[in-house]
């Protein structure tokens, strides 16, 4: 599959198993001083349906390599100047790949680590209508930003958000305010915590894995 000219870095992974011109999708955000392979090496374990993008963060990080979508002034809170312009690239690389790329509109989903799921909060809940669900690992909800959540418009979407009790980089209270906030704008989500730090565990992963198979199988 020919990988198009986007704002955003990206690797393209077409489906094992197709069976339809358009294909349910997700599109994969590594967290801070990794890049567009660092999600990769789970592919083998979810949907063989689906088909994968993996897109890396604009800015390079200079401590230690890699790439990052903003710089951390404390936990909690991005950079705004970065954190804006690179909603506004991830945006762009989302329309661009509707447009392009052989998705199903219907069966769009994001999955982010640390700050890929901070990305993948900030574009889902402004722009809701886009996405079938959102699996969110050990990472927060970007409040107190220039963004404006569509909180009453979230019927369509879902969540599956995951966090590690031992996380010693993003608390697992960013996770628990994760749910009071989905579960005050009457959100559909599945809420996990694991014994694990900030990682995607075995157990975890597997269970990613069980609920895009199922969702997928909604049609």
């Amino acid at each position: 599959m020919k990988v198009i000219e986007s704002s955003l870095v990206h690797r393209v992974l077409p489906p094992e198993r197709s069976e339809s011109a358009r294909n349910p999708t997700l599109i994969m955000l590594h967290g801070r001083g990794a890049d567009e392979e660092d999600l990769l090496g789970f592919a083998s374990s979810l949907d063989e349906r689906l088909l994968i993008m993996s897109a890396r963060a604009p800015y390079p990080f200079p401590y230690g390599g890699g790439y990052t979508w903003y710089d951390v002034e404390e936990v909690g809170t991005p950079e705004p100047t970065m954190f804006r312009a690179s909603y506004e690239k991830l945006t762009r690389f989302v329309n661009d790949s509707l447009k392009n790329y052989p998705v199903d509109p219907q069966h769009l989903y994001l999955l982010g680590f640390s700050m890929g799921t901070v990305m993948s909060y900030a574009l889902s809940l402004t722009l809701p209508h886009l996405f079938r669900g959102v699996l969110a690992n050990s990472g927060y909800i970007p409040e107190g930003t220039f963004l404006t959540f569509q909180w009453n418009a979230l019927s369509s979407l879902e969540f599956f958000v995951s966090h590690g009790v031992n996380d010693p980089v993003i608390p697992v209270q960013a996770a628990r305010r994760a749910n009071e906030l989905l579960s005050k704008a009457g959100a559909r989500f599945s809420y996990k915590e694991y014994q694990m730090a900030h990682e995607i565990s075995t157990d975890s992963l597997a269970d990613m894995s069980l609920w895009l198979h199922q969702h997928i199988n909604i049609g």
